[in-house]
């Protein structure tokens, strides 16, 4: 269970950093009168860039050990 929550922690450190956001245009809250109506809002601009990911297979060949299992006699 430790390592579980070592290895999400890790992963989720990876994902908060694999991309930068940089707000070009801050947002604006719609102003209000008294009888309820209401001009719009605007919402924010941001420029994300995302992390270059690249992705591929390799071949490896894996020595597997040989075991052999003795199993007891039923008597």
């Amino acid at each position: 269970m430790k390592k579980i929550s070592i290895a999400a922690t890790v992963i989720a450190g990876l994902a908060l950093t694999a991309c930068e956001a940089e707000v070009t245009d801050e947002g604006e809250l719609p102003s209000m009168d008294v009888d309820v109506s209401a001009d719009a809002g605007e919402m924010p601009e941001v420029d994300v860039e995302t992390a270059d990911v690249e992705v591929g297979t390799k071949e490896v060949t894996v020595d597997v050990p040989d075991v052999d299992v003795e199993m007891p006699s039923e008597e």
